[in-house]
């Protein structure tokens, strides 16, 4: 009971957490309506064929060789390595790497960290209020019913503007495994069964599904999410001691 208490208060602050330069009251809209809208978008995602066990697996999967992947290297905690899904998430993919490449998360920390969570970066401020897409400007969510927030998603942090582009430099990684009082949770909101059984296999934050644009997967180095999710943090959830990316190196799989 006391995990159902928490969950239901997660899901009252988790857009508000995931939103980096999101104005109040939208945010705030967004957030008191999010029950009917993972009861709506379940039954959308109903009407569209997805073999979750494959889907799954495709995401779960090492990168093929030639693949783009990207290293994210953290001062004193190691490296995490992340493949990328340009097929489903073209702008988002292109957003992140483009940013890379040119250095713009070099120095940023992981401003906001919650374990059994997530841990989130990309604000070049460090407050969870800054950043911009390369474009200037933001950009629509990419979502794709057979790409779903399981442990190690690589996702994009959202303003939390209904109905506009809200997306820009920040990012999150999930960092959850699976709960049994979760999953029935998530059941009675009509979650399909082959869903929840993925989400037994990987673990993840399934109340994300749909809402946030997944645009990649950790293939490594989830054990250096762990640490980071386990850091102390204030009362903000910002890390008491900076964890810094200190480069995100984008290369080729081998």
């Amino acid at each position: 009971m006391k995990k159902i208490i928490h969950f239901l208060c997660i899901m009252l602050i988790l857009l508000l957490t995931l939103t980096g330069c999101g104005e109040e009251q939208a945010t705030s809209k967004k957030t008191t309506n999010t029950s009917n809208t993972v009861q709506n978008k379940t039954k959308e995602d109903s009407k569209v064929s997805v073999d979750y066990n494959q889907s799954a697996q495709k995401q779960m999967a090492k990168p093929e060789a030639g693949q783009t992947v990207a290293i994210i290297h953290v001062k004193n905690y190691g490296d995490v390595k992340v493949k990328f899904f340009e097929d489903v998430a073209p702008k988002a993919v292109e957003n992140f790497t483009t940013h890379a490449k040119e250095g713009y998360y070099n120095g940023v920390i992981f401003h906001r960290v919650i374990k059994e969570f997530m841990i989130q970066g990309g604000d070049p401020e460090g407050t969870g209020m800054g950043g911009e897409s390369i474009w200037e400007e933001d950009f629509a969510e990419e979502l794709s019913p057979e790409l779903v927030p399981y442990r190690g998603s690589l996702c994009m942090a959202s303003r939390g503007l209904e109905n506009s582009p809200s997306l820009g430099s920040q990012f999150f990684i999930t960092q959850a495994n699976y709960d049994e009082q979760m999953a029935s949770y998530m059941q009675s909101y009509g979650y399909p069964a082959d869903l929840l059984e993925q989400y037994k296999n990987y673990g993840g934050y399934l109340s994300l599904y749909q809402q946030y644009t997944v645009f990649g997967q950790v293939y490594e180095g989830m054990e250096i999410v762990d640490k980071i999710a386990s850091v102390e943090t204030d009362e903000g959830d910002k890390p008491v001691e900076d964890v810094v990316i200190e480069s995100i190196e984008v290369v080729v799989a081998e």
